[in-house]
């Protein structure tokens, strides 16, 4: 049970500490006036943040088909 707590603590001190310097790096951006730096980041942001969907949704329509085949074989039998 300490191990648990322990590492809910540790992520959780992690997690704050990120998100304070991703906030830091967008005032810096914003800041600058040569704003294709920024555009580029953005543009990273999007796409780290997409590839997580897509491969949700990839293993959410293989685990879809599997269960509508299954569905389908059965009322055959």
């Amino acid at each position: 049970m300490k191990q648990k707590i322990t590492f809910l603590i540790m992520s959780l001190f992690f997690f704050l500490r990120t998100n304070a310097q991703c906030a830091m790096c967008r005032a810096v951006l914003e800041s600058g006036e040569d704003q294709s730096a920024a555009e580029g980041i953005n543009d990273g942001i999007m796409f780290l943040m997409a590839v997580p969907y897509i491969l949700v949704a990839v293993i959410g329509f293989f685990v879809y088909k599997t269960f509508n085949n299954s569905k389908k074989s059965n009322k055959t039998i």
